[in-house]
């Protein structure tokens, strides 16, 4: 260590640890303890060290504010307790802000369609994961949703689409369809007649338009990746 180092520990130990004959009481706690660490213990106890906020320019502010000084939009500030109190009640705040809208939108949902995607067998644990890769698109000009979904094992070359109308009491042609990509690209590349491809991703890159990044089928390595961008006509 060099002196320097040495200064420095013992300039920490002289400010934080002098007796303090206030504290003798309290817990057997003689000495102040350093000044991080007691806001971040997790208990409900006053801080043995509570900052001093004389001069703070928000506290004076507020104290001369009419209008903010009671406000409900301000979180109260607890300046003798720890940042694990004020998380906790923080959460419980939050989580009384989010129950009434959670309650209305909960009781506002129905099920709109049914539609059979696949049967599972007896024994789910077995069963592989065979829905895949959902992503939600809102077409706010046709007041249209979309889900763009895989199903793995028999369908991997295909993504399916589903449209529903965003008036549940009204339909759409076509309300579920798959897109089959197989060997769609050797018209490009001719020399690769035994090349099938399957979806790794798709999302939608606007209204018309829905990208794919597709992969070789084949065991080897050196799989070949393809993005490509489909009009959704």
């Amino acid at each position: 260590m060099t002196q320097k180092d040495i200064t420095f520990v013992a300039d920490f130990l002289t400010e934080h640890f002098n007796e303090a004959p206030e504290l003798y009481n309290r817990k057997g706690k003689y000495f102040n303890v350093e000044r991080v660490g007691q806001y971040l213990k997790d208990e409900d106890d006053d801080l043995v060290s509570p900052p001093n906020t004389e001069g703070n320019q928000w506290f004076n502010f507020l104290k001369d504010s009419t209008h903010l000084k009671e406000s409900p939009l301000l979180f109260p500030y607890y300046p003798e307790k720890s940042l694990h109190f004020v998380k906790r009640q923080m959460e419980g705040v939050i989580d009384q802000c989010l129950q009434k809208p959670a309650d209305v939108i909960g009781k506002s949902v129905h099920q709109a369609a049914c539609m059979s995607l696949y049967k599972i067998s007896q024994s789910e644990d077995s069963t592989p994961q065979l829905f895949k890769l959902p992503f939600l698109w809102n077409d706010k000009t046709s007041n249209l949703h979309y889900v763009l979904f895989t199903m793995l094992e028999n369908s991997i070359s295909k993504i399916h689409i589903l449209r529903r109308h965003t008036d549940t009491s009204r339909s759409v042609s076509n309300g579920i369809l798959a897109v089959e990509f197989g060997n769609f690209l050797n018209s490009i590349n001719e020399s690769s007649d035994s090349r099938c491809y399957s979806c790794l991703d798709a999302h939608f890159y606007d209204d018309e338009t829905v990208t794919v990044v597709l992969k070789e089928s084949v065991q080897q390595e050196g799989k070949e990746r393809v993005l490509a961008q489909l009009p959704l006509s």
